[in-house]
């Protein structure tokens, strides 16, 4: 069966995840280990601990979920002989998790791509003021009549479209008092539900550019190879294998839209019939469904799902 291997963004962290699996995986131990040393800083007692404020913290959670998947990949690896290059046809991940599925498609090294999730989620976080921006789910329309209502909402501000992730399932960002217009609006043009989202940051829009001038300067002086399988960037919805448009495309993720459905579709439109969601939670499994109901959402993050996954897998 053709798979892609798919990696949570932010969000998916919960208090407690991957602990169960660091208890019974030295390969899952290790990964934590690694994180926790190239960050200077105890993240697994964090994550396992809390408390769970610092935790939702982007700069922590980014670093936490990518250890999270990592742990996951090894784990498949180390316990089950399930090398990624063998089985997957694509990678892709949400937001932070293309750093994730970079890492475990051999683009970055595990350190790299915690020490850039590090500086990744300080950077957004320091980008706009605390009260300035905000983001907001409008659900029940799709991406082009979601757009089309950020832009009428703007009104010489910032407002558009930042995660199409699913038919029917669009959150828009930018300034707060423009997505509030937009929310506004959306439920006059019959989205279902227009609710403002519990957001540190207004993410994936203009107001981030100072953080993508920082993941420039960052990735320009991160080693990168080419992905042992292509990865389906968010920016694009289509594959890359080249270090330098990777780069690229990493950087315009900051402020661009994170091209979710597209992508799903790209790859089922490719094959894919398996789509394993690797790590915390299983919000992305749940979006396969409705963007690619012929296909299969699979979540690996505990023990026992990687068990089952690991048999599942191997009998093709």
């Amino acid at each position: 069966m053709s798979l892609a291997f798919i990696f949570p963004g932010q969000g998916s962290q919960a208090l407690g995840m991957g602990k169960a699996l660091a208890e019974v995986s030295p390969a899952a131990r290790a990964v934590f280990a690694e994180v926790d040393d190239a960050l200077g800083q105890p993240l697994s007692k964090l994550m396992w601990e809390g408390p769970e404020a610092d935790l939702t913290l982007t700069e922590n959670a980014q670093p936490a979920l990518m250890a999270v998947s990592l742990a996951v990949m090894r784990t498949l690896e180390a316990e089950h002989g399930i090398r990624l290059e063998d089985v997957a046809k694509f990678v892709a991940g949400h937001s932070l998790g293309e750093y994730s599925a970079l890492a475990a498609a051999g683009t970055f090294s595990l350190a790299d791509a915690a020490r850039l999730l590090k500086v990744r989620g300080r950077a957004m976080q320091k980008a706009t003021p605390v009260g300035i921006g905000a983001m907001a789910a409008l659900l029940g329309l799709d991406y082009p009549d979601a757009a089309a209502i950020a832009q009428a909402a703007a009104q010489n501000e910032i407002c558009q479209a930042a995660n199409d992730n699913a038919p029917g399932q669009v959150v828009i960002s930018g300034h707060k008092a423009a997505v509030e217009r937009a929310v506004a609006l959306a439920k006059g043009k019959g989205a279902k539900r227009a609710v403002m989202l519990a957001v540190s940051a207004p993410f994936h829009c203009a107001l981030m550019q100072p953080a993508a001038e920082a993941m420039a300067k960052a990735l320009a002086n991160t080693p990168m190879r080419p992905p042992t399988v292509p990865i389906v960037t968010n920016v694009l919805a289509a594959p890359l294998t080249d270090p330098d448009e990777i780069r690229k495309a990493l950087v315009a993720q900051v402020t661009g839209t994170i091209r979710w459905r597209e992508s799903m579709a790209f790859m089922a439109a490719q094959g894919v019939k398996l789509f394993c969601e690797v790590g915390s939670g299983k919000v992305l499994s749940g979006l396969v469904k409705r963007t690619a109901p012929e296909a299969m959402g699979l979540a690996l993050g505990t023990p026992a799902d990687i068990a089952q996954g690991a048999a599942q897998l191997k009998q093709g």
